[in-house]
């Protein structure tokens, strides 16, 4: 199966998300448009008053004149300096407090997205979105922006003082200048789309590259090296292609800007030194003009340089948006329904469930009660591990309900929820941090006697051996795959929810090894509700009920040894489970 990329933002989104964003720290922002304008100001002195020394120095005016003139100058400078150094300082503080609510907003994003999105979308699109995109939209907001804000305040400041002080070489300048709205424009339309497929190419490298690190063993046990590296020079050679794509916008955009800037200085000039020759400006004026369209070079150079800092960060910005349509919305209880649960009775009520579009439980009842160990059994794609992720709170259901002592499971907030049921899949993590705090994450108060006797209870024997015990780091200490699910199996302990719901939680291990996990699990949690997705049926055989799934329906449900004795799917079930565990006991045996 293809991956299916996590969407992104449409640019309507994106400007509603940056507005939200500057509204929640709105006077920051007015202050830092203000300081901006008053800094481009108090550049426009410098010029001006050059262009009155000039006129001053022609009429004959005595030194006196011209040093006041000059200190004018000196002072005009330093204030736009100390102006500007307080624009650029209120900008860079608004530019952190915005990034830092926007990596904050991303975290919640992101314990919110369902894992079935995060698994068809790849980790390379999700990781490059918690990390690349967010740290070039965080050098935008705290670097690009507050310089480009800048920028455009000089600019449009400058440009509205040169018209203002000659109409006709305003005019002129602007006609030189006009260039650069097209430009832009033609820039600005296939940017976005180009500096999309640039980050999607780069997510996917980065996926390939840690699916090859990944499957390290698997690829050299598969002889898979060359598809392997074919897939990541595959992958390599899109990313080459998507970075000269805006390489190419670039080197047309950029010297279109220059030479327009250049022309606009130079037409000024050529077109105000007629106009001196023929006494219709004085010479400090067209002094004046030339300075401000020579100024004008800096804030189009600053916004030239941060331009593509700009482009990439609003591409990246759209596709951490994006992840607002991924994230499910915060819990709520369905309307008459309790939050508190008043028990640990467990009800499935006429559920249906859905991936992409197709219905794949059809109407669910089930009634567990408290106390119960229930298997659920079936073959692959009977709709077992959906309806465990429904009970536990994992993923909603499209329609029914599903309540824990009347309390709506997706209503229930994830650390109250976790009080109550725990889903214990074959799939786990351990991080690569001591095993102590691979532990307290189920139970951060848990004592180190606590965290020793439930490894001790699971038949942890393997801890014996651990280099610094409980201090051990695993990241450099890497456990087995039996290990790991005792790591697993150990947290659900400490955590001590009253349902647990095992996804083929003891899969990893080998028979012997899952039995005694099995009997030592179900030992510790007496009184506690167990549901069970089980794939080996010695275990659905010990279990007070048994739940037939084919098809998205229970179609069966009652003890071992009712079912057994019916021409069932179940006893169908049985009779094969039994064959193959015989047939292998006699291999073992032989």
């Amino acid at each position: 199966m293809s991956a299916q990329p996590l969407p992104v933002a449409e640019p309507g989104e994106v400007r509603r998300a940056a507005w939200r964003l500057i509204r929640s720290d709105r006077a920051a922002f007015i202050a830092v448009l203000l300081a901006n304008c008053a800094a481009a100001g108090a550049g426009l002195v410098g010029p001006w008053l050059l262009g009155q020394i000039v006129n001053e120095v022609q009429a004959g005016a005595g030194v006196a004149t011209i040093d006041r003139l000059g200190l004018l100058v000196v002072l005009a400078a330093a204030a736009q300096l100390l102006i500007g150094h307080q624009a650029r300082r209120l900008g860079y503080r608004f530019g952190e407090r915005t990034a830092a609510r926007l990596r904050e907003q991303l975290a919640d994003r992101l314990m919110r997205i369902p894992a079935r999105a995060v698994e068809g979308a790849g980790t390379g699109d999700l990781t490059s979105r918690a990390t690349t995109d967010a740290g070039l939209v965080s050098v935008a907001l705290r670097d690009a922006a507050p310089e480009v804000v800048f920028a455009l305040a000089q600019a449009l400041i400058i440009i509205v003082a040169v018209v203002l002080l000659s109409p006709v070489l305003g005019a002129v300048g602007l006609v030189s200048l006009v260039a650069i709205p097209v430009v832009l424009r033609w820039y600005l339309r296939r940017a976005r789309s180009a500096y999309l497929a640039q980050a999607a190419a780069h997510a996917e490298v980065a996926d390939v590259l840690a699916g090859t690190a990944a499957g390290a063993r698997t690829v050299e046990a598969l002889g898979l090296q060359e598809r392997r590296a074919a897939d990541c020079s595959s992958a390599i050679a899109a990313a080459t292609a998507a970075q000269l794509r805006t390489l190419r916008l670039r080197s047309v955009f950029f010297p279109t800007i220059n030479a327009s800037t250049a022309l606009a200085v130079g037409a000024a000039f050529g077109v105000g030194g007629l106009l001196y020759l023929d006494h219709q400006l004085s010479l400090g004026t067209v002094v004046a003009v030339v300075l401000y369209l020579r100024q004008l070079t800096t804030p189009i150079d600053t916004i030239l340089i941060w331009v593509e800092t700009l482009q990439s960060s609003a591409a990246s910005f759209a596709r951490i948006e994006g992840l607002a349509s991924s994230a499910e919305p915060p819990r709520r209880s369905a309307e008459g329904v309790t939050t508190v649960p008043t028990d640990q009775d467990i009800v499935v009520t006429d559920v249906r469930y859905a991936y992409d579009g197709a219905d794949v439980l059809h109407g669910v009842d089930l009634d567990v009660r408290a106390g119960e160990h229930l298997a659920v059994v079936g073959t692959s794609g009977a709709g077992k591990t959906t309806l465990g992720r429904l009970i536990a709170g994992i993923d909603r259901p499209r329609s029914g309900r599903v309540t824990v002592g009347g309390a709506d499971v997706a209503g229930l907030a994830p650390e109250q929820l976790r009080r109550h049921i725990v889903l214990v899949t074959q799939e786990h993590h351990v991080f690569a941090d001591p095993l102590r705090d691979n532990l307290t994450i189920a139970a951060p108060h848990a004592t180190d006697a606590e965290l020793l006797e439930a490894l001790d209870v699971l038949g942890a024997d393997w801890f014996d051996d651990l280099p610094d015990g409980l201090d051990t780091d695993l990241g450099t200490h890497r456990l087995g795959g039996a290990q790991a699910q005792h790591v697993a199996l150990a947290r659900v302990l400490l955590a001590n929810p009253h349902t647990l719901v095992l996804d083929e939680a003891t899969a990893l291990l080998d028979p012997t090894t899952a039995r005694r996990t099995e009997q030592a699990l179900a030992a510790t949690i007496q009184g506690r509700t167990i549901i069970a997705v089980a794939h080996r049926l010695q275990t659905a055989r010990d279990a007070d009920r048994i739940a037939v799934m084919e098809g998205g329906r229970i179609t069966e449900l009652g003890h071992h040894d009712h079912l057994v004795t019916t021409a069932t799917s179940y006893a169908a079930l049985w009779a094969t489970w039994s064959a193959d565990t015989s047939h292998d006991r006699t291999d073992n045996h032989e």
